[in-house]
Formats: structure tokens, sequence, C-alpha cells
């Protein structure tokens, strides 16, 4: 079976790697030149564990090919995946140029049948205007070639995305013709094989359940920092208050961990997106709403703290250790990361920022520069500290040598935006610390 992806950023590569592993001919386009290059060459540009070797094999197998011409390869395809980017606009809604771009060249090129199939996250109503973009061009050039439009959002989790795609919870599929349907069970087989639940809708439902999904994950994480931050008030311990919320079988233990908010490339883009997809249709998603706004408060809650350990003072010529950069583990994604919040805010306040990151050091001195001192490793970064600040709940982060650091910093003070520490054991060290709901 011949697919194409279009567009090789975080889904559709590993989205291309994944299919191309089940046996599939893959042919992942970009408009990237150097992009290309860089992946014919077995050169990976994002960090995800497991990647690299994937690529490297089915391109070596001859299963995975590159190229910036999806015209050339376009009609020799059963399905093409629109998985490029979709950034929000400035109102909030996704910016969809990208994915009607791809429309408009698959309709100045198609000659055969094919499924066109977007795998980016898109706001309900896209597939219509895909189909639009497609039947106005091939009116263009005065052709009839059949064609379906299908949805196939992502449920993938950086830093776990090769397993996700390979043993999903569940693979969502949106189609309007059994033709569509019977195309992408084939292409789906391997998984059904396996018994993964692969559950087709109507293609409005398919592109609704991403929004729906990673919303409701969004709010569980604001409403258990919301409870945290009450927690702290009346003397309660949010993680004793998560053990008992989460036994609850209607409940559930995941996405309950209060903490210093959440970032990355989806939560906070589609929560936009949904709420101004949302006030488009004359309706206003209140609960998402403070969703937001209770997460780019949270981002700030550490430097409230930081603040008020030192009694107001001015933090001015202190000298901070920030450990982790990326907005979650496994992954040097640090869009929408609270380390960029906490920077900015240190930087304001006339502070000396030390930081260290195993994987995202390369990605913040991209985005910020030099305005911060990158560092060894997490001792190197606590050398000569007013505090300690650790933003990402690396693994390598959670046992560290307290007698170490308590003899480098300045101040033996730690502010655990992850609740990932021991209480006892670093008060027994004689360090002041502070965390999130107690």
């Amino acid at each position: 079976m011949n697919i194409a992806i279009v567009g090789t950023g975080y889904v559709g590569l590993v989205s291309g790697a994944c299919f191309a592993e089940t046996g599939v001919n893959v042919t992942c386009v970009d408009v990237d030149e150097k992009k290309v290059e860089r992946l014919k060459n077995g050169e990976i540009p994002i960090y995800e564990p497991g990647l690299d070797q994937l690529v490297q094999k089915n391109v070596k197998a001859g299963r995975l090919k590159f190229t910036t011409d999806l015209a050339s390869v376009l009609n020799d395809q059963e399905i093409v995946f629109s998985a490029v980017g979709t950034p929000p606009d400035e109102d909030g809604s996704a910016d969809l140029k990208y994915v009607l771009q791809v429309a408009k060249t698959i309709g100045e090129n198609l000659n055969r049948y094919l499924v066109v199939v977007t795998k980016s996250t898109v706001p309900v109503g896209t597939a219509r205007k895909v189909r639009h973009t497609i039947e106005e061009e091939l009116r263009k050039r005065g052709v009839d070639v059949p064609f379906d439009v299908a949805s196939n959002p992502e449920f993938l989790k950086e830093g776990n995305a090769i397993k996700d795609f390979m043993s999903p919870d569940r693979v969502v599929v949106g189609v309007e013709s059994e033709k569509a349907k019977k195309t992408l069970t084939k292409l789906y087989k391997p998984f059904l094989i396996n018994n993964f639940r692969v559950i087709f809708m109507d293609i409005p439902s398919a592109e609704m359940t991403k929004y729906a999904a990673n919303s409701m994950l969004a709010t569980r994480i604001s409403f258990m920092n919301d409870i945290a931050n009450l927690c702290e008030r009346v003397g309660a311990d949010v993680n004793m208050v998560r053990a008992g919320i989460g036994s609850d079988t209607r409940i559930g233990r995941k996405f309950l961990y209060a903490g210093c908010g959440y970032g990355g490339s989806c939560f906070p883009k589609d929560v936009k997106a949904l709420i101004k997809t949302a006030d488009q249709n004359g309706y206003s998603m209140e609960v998402l709403k403070a969703v937001e706004r209770v997460n780019e408060r949270q981002k700030s809650i550490l430097f409230d703290k930081l603040q008020k350990a030192f009694g107001g003072e001015s933090l001015e010529g202190k000298t901070i250790a920030i450990w982790g950069l990326s907005f979650k583990p496994e992954t040097d994604d640090m869009r929408e990361s609270t380390a960029l919040v906490m920077i900015d805010k240190l930087l304001g306040a006339g502070c000396k920022i030390r930081v260290f990151d195993p994987i995202a050091m390369d990605e913040c001195k991209r985005r910020i520069g030099d305005q911060v001192v990158y560092c060894r490793d997490m001792y190197d970064a606590v050398l000569d500290a007013d505090a300690m600040l650790l933003l990402t709940e690396w693994k390598e982060f959670r046992l560290p040598t307290w007698g170490v650091i308590k003899k480098a910093m300045r101040r033996p003070l730690v502010i655990d935006g992850r609740n990932i520490f021991d209480i006892e054991e670093i008060e027994e060290n004689g360090f002041e610390y502070h965390c999130i709901g107690k």
C-alpha cells in the first residue's frame, strides 16, 4: 500500500515512520529542502526517543522516502495525509493556510481516486474547506476526478509517541463514504489484527474528538492546580486529595497531578482554538476559559513563592538555578513552557539565572540566546545559587545528592514545581522547601 504524508514535523514524521514499520510504503513530503536532505541522510530534526532508529531502519528497507515535490508522487498514492502545522492565529483560532495549500496542490494535480486525510489538529468544518478547495481546482482544470476526504486526528504524547502510535488506546477515523472507510480499514488492518480500537465516525465528530480530548485533559490539570492552591490555604495536602479522589473509578488517577502549569504544542493551542470555534458559533466555553486563566496564573506561582520566601525583599542580583526547561520530560519542546515564563519574570526582577535540562538546552539557546547561564549538569546549575526551582520532572532530578547541593548553594532554598521531592528527606538535609498544594 502506498501513502504520502505531507509535513515532516512531529506528527508527520512519527506517523510516517510508524506506518512504514507496519509494511506500508510511505513518502514523506516537506517544502523545506534542507530538512528533507537531512532526513534522507538519517538526521532527525526533532527529539523523540526511538524515532531516529525507526526512521533509519525503514529508510534502509526502502519503505520510507522523502521528497519536496508532492505533485510528482501524488498519483502513485492511495491515501495522502495532511500533517502540516496549524499554528494559532492572533485571535486564537487555528491558521489553516498550510492545510488548504496542500488541498490546492492536490486539486491541481489529481488524476485518480484518492483519500485525502487530515492528520493535523483542525477545527470542526475543516474537511468541508479541504473538499471545497480540491473541487475548485478540479473545476479550473475542467476535470472530474473522484476523491474522498477524511479525518484521522493524532493522540500522540511527546516522549512516548512511538508506543502511542503502535499500541494506541484508540484510532479515531472520520469518513463520509464506504469507499473511504474500506481504504482506511486496509491501512489500519495491522491494528485491527492486534485488537486495538479503530473507531469510525462522521468527520465533524472526529474533528471535535481531538479538541475535546485535549481540552478535557487540560481541564483536569487546571482543576487540580486550583485545588492545590486552595489546599495550601486551608492546610490540606493535595497529594492526599489526589489519592482520595483518584481511587474513585469514575474519576481515575491520570492527569490529577498538581504543578506549575501545562505547556507544549497541543493543550494551550487546542484549548484556545476550541474556545474560538465556540465563539464563532455563538457559544461561550466558560469552563475552558477558566481552564486557560488558571493555567496562565499557575505558570507564575513559583515566582510568587520565590518572592514570598525572600520576605518581599528585592530579587535583584540573586542567582536562581532552574532544573528543567522543556514543558515535560522526554522532549526538547519548549513551546508554552513554564520555564519561558519564569525566565522572563526572573530577568525582569534582575536575577542571574543558571539552567540545566538533559535535552532542551540547545532549544532554549535558540529561543532566548545567552540571557541565562547554561550549565554542565544539575549540580553545576546550583553553584552559588540563592534558590533552585524545579520546573520539569526529569527522572534524573528525582534523587539528587542533597549534601553536595547544600554545599554548592549560597542559600539552601528549593521550590519544587512538580512535587517530586520527599519533603522529610529534603528538610532533614537542612533545606527550606516549598512545593505545590501543601
